[in-house]
């Protein structure tokens, strides 16, 4: 199948121009590109065409969850809401959490997202049911040293979720380990999951620095910071994707950027709990790769990269009273290309010639988006996500025009009200 953009509107490109998608990748870029060597053409006139967002960091069957236990600080929230709610999840319920967190990123132009979570076989059947990428990990707690985590249940789900799924749907789904957080775990479990890893090949998700209390009480527990916790037990000798990193220190970052972790910024969530800022700017000066993320919808409410673009882009120049400390083309990347990066998608989240064809179409015509001076600053300040007409993944168009392509809208609604009415009863 061959699919033609023509006379479209690309980011920081004042001419339109023509994309031609041959299967699952980007074939040709240019004027020269003939209609008759395309099986569909579409009208590129008054769109744009942006790579697809990534969600890089996220729990997605938290839509459970959403509006339940707000306005409580983290550790309060996790305690007395969320860990205790956990606790009744069923396979069933994960399942129906997923698709209408999948529906709901689709048609906000992700076309990947990153998961920690629990029951990941089921968001990972739903990842390959509806044609979305994701990078999925069982998350790992384990607060006895003494305890043999290989024979834990939590471990030989991690490892069959890798022996099962790593791989699938023609690498639509990748499978990381995940380590909770300093916190929830120690030296020896931190150590048995980075040493799994590296042996298996695998990336590693962690929840990094996110608090104050969190960064304070691991230096009085183990005389460093999280970041150096993770260092000292070998978790940074594989491909690492940290969550939040509000209160990372400038010796913590080096250490990132030395063994090319991801820092992912979750400015939502971390506001919304009261956790604070990423040092954003000081992290990208010192060469950090940084993400985007929406963290779970019960500590943000919407899985809406969009929403997260326009406010890291203004937080930081609030904050820092510096209306130039971010560039709308420089926090673009940390949407698109940073994202696919803390992936190891190295062929993913640009548009250029033998780039996999994850791809979104913006409506120029809404409203919101008129007059359009600057592509870059329109898609940073003024695009939203109902301006999403189109969400591609690997060539294959997920939503188009207000209809989910891959999966029944309604009945992922019923399941989830199905679902709730048994959950909460």
């Amino acid at each position: 199948m061959k699919t033609l953009f023509k006379d479209i509107t690309l980011i920081n490109n004042k001419d339109k121009t023509n994309v031609l998608v041959n299967g699952k990748r980007i074939e040709k870029i240019g004027n020269d590109i003939r209609c008759d060597d395309a099986d569909r053409i579409i009208d590129g006139r008054g769109k744009l065409l942006m790579p697809g967002l990534y969600n890089a960091h996220c729990h997605s069957a938290m839509t459970l969850f959403r509006g339940y236990g707000e306005d409580l600080p983290l550790d309060r929230w996790l305690n007395e809401k969320i860990f205790p709610a956990e606790d009744l999840l069923t396979s069933e319920a994960v399942y129906a959490g997923s698709k209408l967190a999948i529906a709901e990123m689709i048609k906000n132009g992700i076309v990947s997202f990153t998961d920690m979570y629990n029951f990941c076989d089921d968001t990972a059947k739903a990842v390959i049911e509806t044609g979305i990428k994701a990078n999925l990990g069982r998350a790992m707690l384990s607060f006895d040293p003494s305890e043999n985590l290989a024979e834990s249940d939590r471990f030989k789900e991690a490892a069959s979720l890798a022996d099962d799924f790593n791989g699938a749907a023609d690498g639509k789904l990748k499978i990381d380990m995940a380590i909770h957080a300093e916190y929830t775990n120690n030296e020896n479990s931190a150590s048995f999951v980075a040493e799994y890893a590296a042996k298996n090949g695998l990336g590693i998700q962690i929840h990094l620095s996110e608090t104050e209390k969190e960064h304070r009480e691991c230096i009085e527990r183990h005389g460093k910071t999280p970041a150096q916790f993770f260092l000292d037990t070998h978790v940074f000798d594989v491909p690492v994707s940290a969550a939040h990193c509000v209160y990372v220190t400038d010796e913590d970052m080096d250490i990132m950027v030395s063994h090319k972790v991801t820092a992912v910024h979750n400015p939502t969530s971390n506001l919304k709990l009261g956790s604070g800022v990423m040092p954003l700017r000081k992290m990208l000066d010192k060469g950090v790769n940084v993400a985007l993320g929406t963290d779970g919808v019960a500590s943000n409410n919407t899985l809406d990269i969009f929403k997260e673009l326009s406010l890291a882009s203004i937080l930081h120049k609030g904050i820092s009273r510096k209306a130039d400390i971010t560039t709308a083309s420089e926090m673009i990347k940390l949407a698109t290309e940073n994202g696919a990066i803390s992936q190891q998608r190295y062929d993913c989240g640009k548009i250029e010639v033998g780039a996999l064809a994850d791809l979104v179409l913006i409506d120029l015509n809404a409203v919101n988006n008129i007059p359009m001076y600057d592509t870059a600053s329109a898609v940073c300040y003024s695009v939203n996500s109902s301006n999403v007409l189109m969400t591609m993944a690997d060539g294959k168009v997920l939503y188009e025009n207000g209809e989910y392509k891959t999966l029944d809208i309604e009945k992922v609604k019923y399941d989830i009200i199905h679902v709730l009415e048994h959950y909460f009863d």
